[in-house]
């Protein structure tokens, strides 16, 4: 009989990761040439611990700083997108033990401030939440959104490992500025 891991465990398990690779070929027609970085699932929760209550993040800020970390032209998307669901999974793990401080993953969110319907206890969870911290979710068609998300966006206050200070953000831009990352590159040398 095999046993399944945990989430806890799966986000614990890092396996051959981080890695930072040439942009396969079959991504470059999107993303284009250049490096892509594979982080680990502990980096995306790291990412994910540092939002404040009352901010947000998108998994493609997560992206960015995960490429600024690693001096990668990016960060892989679906790596990235599965690893914040095993956070997410794993921090509603620890809290059914009994845990208070967990990753707050209702803080992240897809691009576009569309709440993750895959995050533990579903869109009507993730909204309770949100509003409980002062954020308003609309139904969009059959998505639900953070209303005015971009006001409340914040690229990790400190990158990964306190290695720079980056800024909130106030721009409905969901990119970090190229100016931002070579700062972070140059704090990391």
């Amino acid at each position: 009989m095999t046993t399944h891991k945990s989430w806890c465990e799966k986000l614990a398990n890092s396996k051959d990761l981080p890695r930072v690779e040439p942009i396969p070929g079959r991504m470059r027609r999107r993303w284009g040439s250049g490096t892509i970085a594979i982080p680990t699932p502990a980096e995306v929760d790291a990412i994910m611990k540092q939002v404040p209550r009352g901010k947000l993040i998108t998994i493609n800020e997560i992206r960015a700083l995960v490429a600024a970390k690693h001096g990668a032209t990016i960060a892989c998307p679906i790596t990235t997108g599965i690893f914040a669901w095993i956070a997410a999974h794993a921090a509603e793990e620890t809290a059914a033990e009994g845990k208070l401080k967990i990753t707050p993953y209702w803080r992240t969110l897809k691009s576009g401030g569309e709440l993750n319907r895959k995050y533990p206890g579903g869109v009507e969870q993730l909204r309770k939440r949100l509003e409980a911290e002062g954020h308003r979710v609309a139904a969009k068609g059959k998505r639900f959104v953070v209303e005015d998300y971009a006001r409340h966006l914040v690229v990790g206050r400190t990158s990964l490992h306190s290695q720079a200070t980056l800024p909130v953000r106030t721009e409905s831009d969901s990119r970090i500025s190229v100016q931002v990352a070579r700062e972070v590159r140059s704090v990391k040398k």
